[in-house]
């Protein structure tokens, strides 16, 4: 495993089922009870933010942005991030939220919520939501609740309830 150079490139319908399988083996059946995946059963992730990373036709890593509110206030829920155990430790997943940053930042997009480790997340930019200002539906870890502001400033004032956003996502 010496050349890993990963093919990012946009999410295409075709992709569904390879990245729900990736999706099953990385974190199981248990991952339906997840707070974050109570809102991405309800309305579909951006296509136009969402990748995939491929070493050659292997598809090894995804990564999806869906459109959501917080308080009412316009963001992106980021997730799943998941990269193919074996190719985890290389850079993938972190190129991955890269280019879904930058393209959702270059789109005029300004603020983005996930639910992850502040270690690997802190690394590109997400910090700590303060405590009790964002609530997600069901039960959620409050120090893995993260944002990230593609804008500087996007998260003033920002508070309340993460909701799918019915005005910019199909519903599922």
């Amino acid at each position: 495993m010496s050349d890993l150079s990963p093919t990012i490139t946009t999410e295409k319908p075709g992709d569904a089922e390879a990245i729900e399988r990736l999706n099953e083996r990385t974190f199981g059946p248990g991952r339906y009870a997840r707070s974050a995946y109570r809102i991405r059963e309800k309305v579909k992730h951006a296509l136009d933010l969402s990748f995939t990373a491929r070493i050659g036709t292997l598809l090894v890593g995804s990564v999806r942005l869906t459109p959501v509110t917080i308080g009412g206030a316009p963001a992106l829920l980021l997730g799943p991030l998941t990269v193919e155990p074996p190719f985890r430790s290389h850079g993938i997943g972190r190129a991955l939220m890269e280019r879904s940053l930058a393209e959702a930042k270059a789109k005029g997009h300004r603020l983005v919520v996930l639910v992850g480790d502040e270690p690997f997340y802190g690394r590109i930019g997400f910090k700590r939501v303060p405590p009790n200002s964002v609530r997600m539906p069901g039960p959620v870890d409050k120090a893995r609740l993260l944002v990230h502001e593609l804008t500087p400033g996007a998260f003033a004032g920002v508070s309340g309830d993460v909701m799918p956003d019915w005005d910019r996502a199909e519903p599922v």
